[in-house]
């Protein structure tokens, strides 16, 4: 089971809403630097339309969220993306999923994306989901989607508060900041691997001669006494 599936309670009956008061779930708290290096793409786009269906078993019900891209932050995408999330309504019946984005026509997102079998969805759930909205001034803003879950640094042991809400423009440059230290790091990690990998070299002729230069010169004088010794008794 992947660590996901693990954080994620998936397609949870209509029973939920009549359930007493329940703990709060966790989740463990994804970087912004993993969710940026694990995602397939980071679209920016308007949720134009929505479908809710069961999945191939008839069992669970999955969402299909359609958007229009206006830009693609990291990697390439179509101009509509489908997204596909688990939960939603049809008919009378109605599953949720704690920890997973539900978006709504008309609204604009930031997406962090990754592939599943059953298609494109949202990495890391509500951690890889914005919304993006207008401030006083006009000027968009990305923030992190709601959220029932209480994100965990696993390695310090603590609640992570979310993230706060910044300006579209400063986002896009957070991004990328992020990617090209990214790409700084993986060639730093692939210079160390070939320097791991690599035979060592062969030293040079002059090279040898000179680390061993009192060794050679010992064995030279040895050899002209052996041969001056040779020589006298010969004549």
């Amino acid at each position: 089971m992947t660590s996901n599936n693990r954080v994620c309670a998936l397609a949870f009956s209509a029973l939920l809403f009549t359930a007493p008061a329940l703990q709060a779930s966790l989740a463990v708290a994804a970087s912004f630097q993993q969710k940026v290096d694990k995602a397939a793409a980071i679209i920016l786009g308007k949720c134009v339309s929505q479908e809710s269906r069961f999945d191939p078993s008839g069992r669970w019900i999955l969402t299909y969220s359609t958007f229009q891209v206006e830009k693609a932050m990291k990697g390439s995408a179509a101009p509509e993306v489908t997204i596909v999330t688990p939960g939603g309504h049809i008919g009378s019946l109605h599953q949720t999923s704690i920890g997973v984005p539900a978006f709504r026509p008309g609204a604009e997102n930031v997406l962090f994306v990754k592939d599943s079998n059953v298609g494109p969805t949202v990495l890391f759930f509500d951690q890889g989901a914005y919304d993006v909205t207008s401030d006083e001034h006009g000027d968009r803003v990305v923030a992190p989607v709601p959220s029932d879950l209480v994100k965990i640094d696993t390695q310090r042991g603590v609640a992570v508060p979310a993230e706060s809400p910044q300006p579209l423009k400063q986002f896009e440059q957070r991004v990328n900041d992020t990617m090209q230290d990214l790409r700084q790091e993986h060639t730093r990690m692939d210079v160390l691997a070939r320097k791991q990998n690599k035979p060592p070299e062969q030293a040079s002729l002059w090279q040898v001669i000179k680390d061993n230069k009192w060794t050679i010169l010992l064995a030279i004088a040895g050899l002209a006494y052996a041969t001056l010794l040779l020589v006298r008794r010969v004549f």
